[in-house]
């Protein structure tokens, strides 16, 4: 946001109005004085503010993915899934191997 452009429609409004007895005195300029204080946020900072707050969460959900994973160990009966993929990919390098020998 543009805060010179902000200050110019604050007081054009301002001016078009004439203040009312319940408007205390200096009040305009008090605020003014508090929105050049206030300065620009920063970007980085909100990111990392942001970023830290999400590390539980994301902590938790390994957490919980790692003891499902070691806690869900295959059976015997279930079979070992790195030696089925293992088979599956390598079954056709087999059968050419095969096929090229006789």
């Amino acid at each position: 946001m543009n805060l010179t452009e902000l200050q110019r429609k604050l007081l054009t409004a301002a001016r078009s109005h004439t203040p009312g007895d319940n408007v205390p005195y200096g009040f305009q300029t008090r605020v003014m004085a508090r929105l050049r204080s206030a300065g620009m946020p920063d970007g980085w900072a909100l990111w990392a503010g942001a970023l830290w707050r999400a590390t539980v969460p994301c902590v938790a959900i390994v957490v919980l993915l790692g003891a499902w994973t070691f806690l869900s160990s295959p059976t015997p009966a279930q079979g070992d899934l790195s030696q089925d993929l293992e088979n599956t990919i390598l079954a056709a390098a087999n059968q050419q191997a095969s096929d090229s020998i006789w």
